[in-house]
């Protein structure tokens, strides 16, 4: 994804670079996204694949200040339709689908918080990042789904982004720890006894889990209002997608010991079961 593209390079192949990505590096979301029509499939390939490139910058080996650098890069590449085939892909789905330059930008902001090693002391301080990196992405899904009622399911959408980011944050407790990063608010840890999550008593740490757990529930509950505000193959796409991560959240629940061992996910089979039960609920 890094290569540069030929002047002349069919905006196709800059799609179809995006779309062997997204099937190959994001399982749950290709789940979802696979349900959709062609065109708006491609364009949900080429959000995908700018985050994942955000996203990498900042998982990656570089310094901080490189990270920092190459994020900057990241947003002027926005300026122009030209570039490697994710841009080139991306810009044709920004022309058709008139997508919000402030969640693409919205996005990079969020993982500057990472590099520069941002700590949360309250919720409200992690809803923002949670907004930033995922709620930024439900804004651009939604450009692509349409809606009815476009002010009120952006905000659906946002919540939506902020459940599954919660969900993220769950599963992925024991790889941000090795990575020296703790999602969590302080004000939580310091409520159930879990400040150094490596020593967390097992029962403060299930009832930790537990809070935080019912907390993304109750985002999932609100933003799922949006399925009645988009057009039945968009909705299909949206429960497949979310219904994957609030059965991941129900795992982690159940046994929230797990995550300080190894994330937890879904086998292929759930997930296709998932989705084909969304596809057969959409409204035709």
């Amino acid at each position: 994804m890094t290569q540069a593209v030929q002047n002349g390079a069919p905006v196709l192949d800059a799609y179809e670079s995006c779309e062997a990505l997204t099937r190959s590096a994001a399982a749950n979301f290709y789940y979802g996204i696979r349900l959709l029509p062609p065109d708006k499939r491609r364009a949900m390939c080429a959000v995908y694949a700018f985050a994942r490139r955000v996203d990498d910058i900042g998982d990656g080996h570089e310094s901080d200040e490189r990270k920092l650098e190459l994020l900057a890069g990241a947003r002027a590449d926005l300026a122009s339709p030209n570039g490697t085939l994710m841009r080139v892909a991306l810009a044709d789905a920004e022309a058709r689908f008139a997508l919000p330059r402030d969640a693409l930008t919205d996005l990079i902001a969020g993982v500057e918080m990472d590099v520069h090693g941002f700590e949360y002391e309250t919720f409200d301080e992690l809803v923002l990042y949670c907004r930033r990196v995922a709620g930024s992405i439900g804004r651009l899904c939604l450009a692509i789904f349409g809606s009815t009622d476009i002010e009120r399911a952006d905000r659906l959408a946002d919540d939506l982004g902020v459940a599954m980011q919660l969900t993220n944050i769950l599963r992925d407790v024991r790889e941000d720890l090795d990575n020296g990063r703790v999602y969590l608010p302080a004000e939580d840890l310091r409520r159930f006894g879990c400040e150094d999550l490596n020593a967390a008593p097992p029962d403060g740490f299930a009832r930790l889990i537990s809070f935080e757990a019912d907390r993304a529930r109750e985002w999932f509950d609100r933003g799922l209002e949006l399925l009645d505000l988009i057009d039945g193959r968009s909705a299909s796409c949206v429960a497949a997608m979310t219904g994957i991560y609030r059965r991941i959240l129900d795992r982690i629940d159940r046994s929230p010991e797990v995550v300080l061992d190894h994330g937890v996910s879904l086998p292929p089979w759930e997930k296709t079961w998932v989705t084909i039960r969304s596809l057969a609920g959409a409204r035709r």
